[in-house]
């Protein structure tokens, strides 16, 4: 089985950023110019570009829609979401040559909307991003930039969305993103075993390509790199050979 190697590019005011477990307060911008560091994800080999509009999440809208444009044109398939609430925000991904709109809150709030979309755009066109934190024994899923507690859970709604056709799956373990502590594989081997129907992509304190490795053997299809990329802990060309 293969996994896809898929770089992230998190925005917050057109800048590069990424913040730890999801707190906005806890920003590390950088120095790369999002469209350049496009350009050198895609140079390297890299099929997929994953970026996340961080104002769009918090506010509720595609703030960043212009920089998603430009790196829609680096020479990936782009799949990008935050803030994306509707139809119409949905259609202007797919406008700006988005190839797989990411939905999160509103795949929480809103499943049979979302469903909706499955069946009229096709299920490959959207990835269902049901990010987690453990509380209390529960897989929760805060939404809205992970700063509001949803009442559902992920073992609800990851196999309901299974059963509607959906195909695939970005799980964040919320404690780890952002922090190189390596990915909760106990969270993917417990996937992989609920919904292996889904292709799940893991994400979330990747450190090192064993991280890498051992997230594919606990039933991953594809990783997200961010920090760990942008601060050379490895390199790109080094995790596409894994």
């Amino acid at each position: 089985m293969t996994i896809e190697i898929i770089p992230a590019i998190d925005l917050r005011g057109g800048q590069v950023v990424r913040l730890k477990q999801g707190d906005y307060a806890q920003e590390t911008r950088y120095a790369s110019d999002p469209r350049e560091l496009a350009a050198r994800y895609a140079g390297a080999g890299a099929r997929w570009l994953h970026v996340v509009d961080l104002d769009g999440a918090r506010a509720g809208d595609l703030a960043n829609l212009g920089v998603i444009e430009a790196l829609a044109r680096a020479g990936m398939q782009v799949q990008a979401g935050g803030g994306v609430r509707s139809e119409d925000d949905v259609q202007r991904l797919f406008d700006v040559g988005v190839v797989r709109v990411v939905v999160g809150s509103v795949a929480i709030r809103a499943p049979e909307q979302v469903a909706g979309w499955l069946k009229v755009h096709g299920a490959e066109r959207f990835t269902i991003a049901l990010d987690t934190r453990l509380r209390d024994g529960r897989w929760t899923l805060p939404s809205a930039g992970w700063i509001e507690e949803e009442a559902r859970t992920l073992d609800e709604l990851a196999p309901w969305y299974a059963q509607r056709g959906a195909r695939h799956l970005l799980c964040t373990d919320i404690e780890r993103d952002g922090m190189l502590a390596g990915f909760n594989l106990d969270l993917y081997r417990h996937l992989a075993q609920t919904v292996p129907q889904l292709a799940v992509q893991a994400s979330g304190g990747v450190r090192s390509l064993e991280d890498i490795r051992a997230a594919g053997a606990a039933g991953a299809r594809g990783v997200i790199l961010g920090r760990a990329l942008l601060e050379g802990r490895f390199t790109l060309e080094g995790a596409l050979a894994c």
